[in-house]
């Protein structure tokens, strides 16, 4: 059968891509360009309750009053995140699991807390079989994620933005792995995540606070060039983990990272312009960054910490200036709107 998208031409590729929103009708049209997946964050998760007055009426009767803020948002999102996972569960079924899974991404309140963190993990797990657990890159998630393969329960590593992460989430996937195998259980998956708008966003801010002689279009290229280098990694050392690539600013995100064997998350924004038939159809992963570039943004410290494989220890990530960024955001856009909706006010 011809293809008739560029989405659809991009699943004739290794390169496999899922929809970056919960909103019903935007699940029902990623799913007919192709899509194998779906992941959500708090803040995707506030805009679709917000958005979906089904999602709001499905969640009356499990409400009580002596819920607590946080078991509130927990209610909010189980609702979404089944309501995804339903969806998309014959791309489960019919891949025989290796397809169609659905984030749930843990409270951001709870980065440093481990064993908050994985209490809410074994929950979870139980709330459809395509259930892929979002956790921070952070030392205290490194540490679930890998106590969760050894459980079997599936992971996607988010937060994340540089080189150090994405080889910390699959070496401690990995060794997950290894005492699963030894305990009989089927390991869980694992996807990690490098997002990488949000690590040029990051580095913008810093090159104009510095006034560093850098142009926009290599602050454009710093998350691809970090993207390529993990690849290459990944490839290199044949991981278990598959890499996702998130937070896309624009299709320039997109073309020169198809045909590699990873997972673009798309939202419904950048899907439209991919969409477009003057697309170029065209696998460009095994395409360089230009060293030049690279060597003028070796003048910002903080692109050496993303790119460079030792650049960072696990213990720093949680200093990082794009995780303390984000996990606000995901905080203050997102948790927390979940924790205080109150339905009758949005309905």
């Amino acid at each position: 059968m011809a293809t008739t998208s560029y989405l659809q031409w991009l699943g004739t590729t290794p390169t496999a891509w899922w929809n970056d929103s919960a909103l019903p009708y935007h699940l029902r049209r990623a799913l007919e360009h192709g899509a194998t997946g779906v992941t959500t964050n708090p803040v995707l998760a506030q805009q679709a309750l917000y958005q979906t007055p089904e999602y709001q009426s499905g969640v009356q009767d499990a409400m009580s009053n002596d819920l607590s803020p946080a078991e509130r948002a927990e209610v909010h999102l189980r609702q979404i995140v089944q309501a995804a996972a339903g969806v998309f569960l014959p791309v489960y079924e019919r891949t025989k699991r290796r397809q169609g899974q659905v984030c749930a991404q843990v409270n951001p309140r709870l980065a440093t807390d481990a064993a908050a963190m994985l209490d809410m993990a074994k929950r979870w797990h139980a709330w459809a079989p395509n259930i892929s657990i979002k956790l921070p890159v952070t030392a205290s998630g490194l540490a679930v994620l890998e106590e969760c393969t050894a459980l079997g329960i599936s992971t996607t590593a988010t937060v994340s933005f540089t080189v150090p992460q994405v080889i910390a989430v699959a070496e401690r996937h990995r060794k997950g792995r290894v005492r699963a195998q030894r305990a009989g259980i089927v390991p869980g998956s694992c996807y990690a995540v490098i997002m990488i708008g949000r690590l040029d966003d990051y580095l913008r801010d810093i090159a104009h606070d510095q006034q560093a002689p850098i142009e926009e279009s290599d602050i454009c290229t710093a998350g691809l060039a970090v993207t390529k280098r993990a690849y290459t990694i990944f490839q290199e050392r044949k991981y278990e983990a598959t890499l996702i690539v998130a937070a896309l600013r624009g299709i320039h995100h997109m073309l020169p990272l198809a045909g590699g064997a990873l997972v673009m998350s798309l939202h419904p924004t950048i899907q439209e312009l991919l969409l477009q038939p003057t697309v170029p159809r065209e696998v460009r992963i095994d395409q360089p960054v230009d060293p030049s570039i690279i060597r003028r943004l070796f003048l910002l410290p903080e692109f050496i910490r993303a790119y460079e494989p030792t650049g960072m220890q696990s213990d720093e990530f949680i200093t990082y200036g794009a995780t303390q960024r984000t996990l606000s955001q995901f905080i203050d856009a997102g948790w927390g709107l979940l924790e205080t909706f109150q339905p009758t006010a949005h309905v």
